[in-house]
């Protein structure tokens, strides 16, 4: 049994660290990622999504950016737009930062929010997720997501996202 454990973790350590090395000049240090996400259900996020709820259709389109300071560490923002059927344009924004641990495991930070007729809704978003390198500069990143409410009118939102990442 002992042995059969040492070569299972050996194989996922080698693994890890093969996937790291391929990984490691997408995520160095003064690279930059651009990362579109599908999967949202806010209207207005920053994210690509069309849904459709009892008869009226909504949609929203968006991108992020960001910087890596640090090997691992990038900073990020993003731009949305949303709208719909029954809803007037909702502007999207975020401003935060996502760090690979082990250079595939995505934790991320933000502060996120939007504006719609001169009103403005404001959360802290905190994710985690998986980077899978289908490429050495596209990665596919599955991610769960929990936006905390900061402003009292607001509800706190639960996500499931699927990134496209392409890193420079």
């Amino acid at each position: 049994m002992k042995k059969i454990l040492f070569v299972l973790v050996a194989v996922v350590g080698l693994t890890a660290s093969a996937q790291n090395d391929n990984n490691s000049s997408a995520l160095s240090k003064n690279s930059w990622v651009v990362e579109i996400n599908t999967g949202s259900y806010a209207i207005g996020s920053t994210a690509f999504s069309l849904i459709s709820v009892d008869g009226s259709t909504f949609y929203s389109v968006g991108a992020e950016a960001g910087y890596f300071i640090a090997d691992d560490l990038a900073l990020k923002a993003g731009l949305g737009y949303g709208g719909g059927d029954d809803s007037d344009g909702v502007f999207s924004y975020k401003l935060g930062a996502k760090y690979y641990v082990i250079g595939e495991f995505p934790i991320g930070v933000d502060f996120t929010g939007n504006t719609a007729n001169g009103d403005s809704t404001n959360w802290v978003g905190l994710q985690g997720g998986y980077a899978w390198f289908v490429a050495n500069n596209v990665s596919i990143e599955p991610t769960l997501r929990y936006n905390v409410a900061i402003d009292k009118e607001a509800a706190s939102v639960f996500q499931g996202l699927i990134g496209f990442a392409f890193h420079f």
